[in-house]
């Protein structure tokens, strides 16, 4: 059976060309990923529609954006990876890849134009942010218009919506559109990295370059976040993110007042002793807590977890009566 995995679109999106770069860069022998065969590539309208498609069964994998090194990480994603309450193992999925694009962009039209003659460029607000200096320099007299996608902004300038577009040089190319300036971007050596994931499955195997990801639900008390991240501290492992995001009761679809979840990646793998220590002494402290995955990192920052692999031999020898 052929794998289908959506991806945040239309066709032409950097998600697509980073879908496209984690599928050359699968190692099989990693596990995880059941890539064993061709795979039919699925468009969806949203990071959160995407995750929704995998939640759902549609599709076997997903693929999303989740961090910007200029404008960080991507709420979208972030909110779409919680699983409804009293969901278990159904509702939530699980991270098993990841990859690393370098980002510049191309400002696009239907054909040639002068700087002066640009009034309108569409763009996806991430994508505006990470060029709204270069275009001021470069179109003096344009204005950003908001659109769904940076491939959905070149099909913006094709309907003649505007007049040019934030993009990709592949949506460019699919919307026949001519690339008017290129390798737009405000800031040297941007990055976006993204997720491959599906359904709960054995994670993929340990590399000793891995992230860990989970979400808490923490209980309303004074040092209930300081409590959390000392189950890491205390074994000696590097966190790389901790972000929240408001609660929100899913019945009325509205934030909870004053109530937060937290996002926090760390280095290691779950089946490094240290990380695994941690992981089971925040299911016994926290509300709720998500196991987003263990995956290879593909730019590691961060020291590696403690080896415990001698103090668990000791430990063994004293339940054996040789020491």
């Amino acid at each position: 059976m052929v794998p289908v995995i959506a991806y945040f679109g239309p066709p032409g999106t950097f998600t697509e060309m980073a879908l496209d770069a984690a599928l050359a860069a699968h190692d099989p022998a990693l596990g995880g990923l059941d890539l064993s065969s061709d795979v039919t590539k699925v468009d969806a309208s949203s990071p959160a529609a995407t995750i929704a498609m995998v939640r759902s069964g549609e599709a076997d994998y997903g693929c999303v954006p989740i961090e910007s090194s200029l404008e960080g990480s991507v709420p979208a994603t972030m909110d779409a990876l919680v699983p409804p309450a009293r969901s278990g193992i159904d509702g939530r999925v699980q991270v098993f890849a990841e990859t690393v694009l370098d980002i510049a962009f191309a400002i696009a039209a239907t054909g040639p134009l002068a700087p002066e003659d640009v009034r309108t460029i569409a763009a996806y607000p991430v994508a505006a942010a990470q060029v709204r200096q270069s275009v001021a320099k470069l179109f003096p007299n344009a204005e950003f218009v908001t659109s769904g996608s940076n491939a959905a902004a070149a099909l913006d300038v094709a309907s003649g919506k505007t007049d040019a577009a934030v993009t990709t040089g592949l949506a460019a190319g699919l919307s026949d559109l001519t690339v008017i300036a290129d390798g737009v971007c405000d800031a040297k050596e941007a990055t976006t990295r993204f997720l491959v994931l599906g359904r709960p499955a054995v994670p993929t195997r340990r590399t000793g370059t891995d992230r860990t990801s989970v979400i808490l639900d923490l209980s309303n008390e004074p040092g209930s976040l300081m409590h959390a991240m000392n189950e890491f501290a205390s074994r000696g492992i590097d966190l790389t993110r901790i972000e929240s995001r408001p609660q929100r009761d899913e019945a009325e679809g509205r934030a909870i007042a004053g109530r937060y979840r937290f996002f926090l990646d760390a280095v290691g793998h779950i089946d490094d002793a240290a990380v695994a220590e941690a992981l089971a002494a925040l299911h016994r402290r926290c509300e709720r807590v998500v196991y987003v995955g263990s995956w290879p990192a593909v730019r590691t920052t961060g020291s590696a977890p403690p080896d415990h692999a001698e103090s668990l031999a000791w430990i063994d020898s004293l339940r054996q009566g040789e020491v």
